[in-house]
């Protein structure tokens, strides 16, 4: 898959219109310019937090509408209360996924990369430990939490290709560090508002009642506080799954949506990499 490419963004357009404005406005009344300026100061405070802006670069975040299909993602995991139960049930709806996980937990628990893999389910890049303030850090710690990551998936046997911010949020360097990295920007189209499982109730209802063909539908592979959690949110995977049936929406594979590679895999089955848990 090609590197993410690097034309122009439309903050790059926007930045030079607002300039021209402000020259021209400066022409006519000083205290003119101000206005062009910091309504360009203005959008990229504010467009970056909208998981569908493209304003600093290509971000997908949905697939073709043509093919009454929808692709499941899983972010922050994985997690050794949920992760194992929810392949368990993705397989029982032979349902592929994605998921985007932290480097950090990769590490922790290089099994449960293993069983996602075997599973024939997908990888992503969501950052080494998912700080939600990355994308107000420096250069060299954004760098830092996307490349650790990917050699953390480079010991599992895979190269993921798609990366998803923390949060969802982008901001002027990301584009840079992806590109170094050979990825693409992909982030999601339906959440669930789910406060990342601190709010499981009515999750599958929420998803349903807005979901569309080629959606890229965010859930979260981690651990619901309170007893009875995991229980609770697996009923809810469970009803979502029935629920994107009963309205013909078929669940693939998140590369498929989107007609681009998710991830490589550098060692093929049989090596470390793709050995199912046991079988090293």
């Amino acid at each position: 898959m090609k590197a993410v490419p690097s034309p122009w963004s439309p903050a790059h357009r926007t930045g030079i219109a607002s300039l021209l404005l402000a020259a021209g406005a400066a022409a006519v009344e000083p205290l003119w310019a101000v206005v062009p300026l910091a309504s360009f100061l203005l959008l990229c405070a504010v467009l970056p937090f909208f998981s569908r802006s493209s304003f600093f670069l290509p971000v997908i975040s949905s697939g073709n509408p043509d093919g009454n299909a929808v692709s499941l993602t899983f972010d922050d995991g994985p997690d050794p209360r949920v992760t194992p139960r929810l392949l368990e049930l993705l397989a029982a709806a032979e349902v592929p996924a994605a998921f985007f996980v932290t480097g950090e937990r990769a590490a922790r628990y290089p099994e449960l990369i293993r069983a996602i893999l075997s599973a024939g389910h997908e990888v992503g890049n969501h950052s080494w430990r998912h700080d939600p303030l990355l994308m107000l850090r420096p250069m060299s710690v954004l760098r830092r939490e996307v490349e650790e990551a990917q050699q953390i998936f480079a010991e599992a046997g895979i190269r993921p290709r798609a990366f998803r911010p923390p949060v969802g949020i982008t901001n002027p360097r990301l584009p840079l560090a992806l590109r170094e990295s050979g990825m693409i920007c992909v982030t999601f189209s339906r959440r669930g508002a789910d406060w990342g499982n601190r709010r499981v109730a009515g999750l599958a209802g929420r998803l349903l009642q807005r979901v569309r063909p080629g959606d890229i539908l965010l859930l979260h592979d981690v651990s619901p506080p309170g007893t009875g959690g995991v229980d609770r949110w697996l009923a809810e995977v469970g009803a979502l799954l029935r629920g994107l049936r009963a309205r013909s929406l078929r669940a693939v594979l998140l590369s498929d949506l989107i007609g681009q590679s998710v991830m490589e895999r550098t060692c093929g089955p049989g090596k470390k990499g793709f050995d199912p848990p046991g079988q090293e």
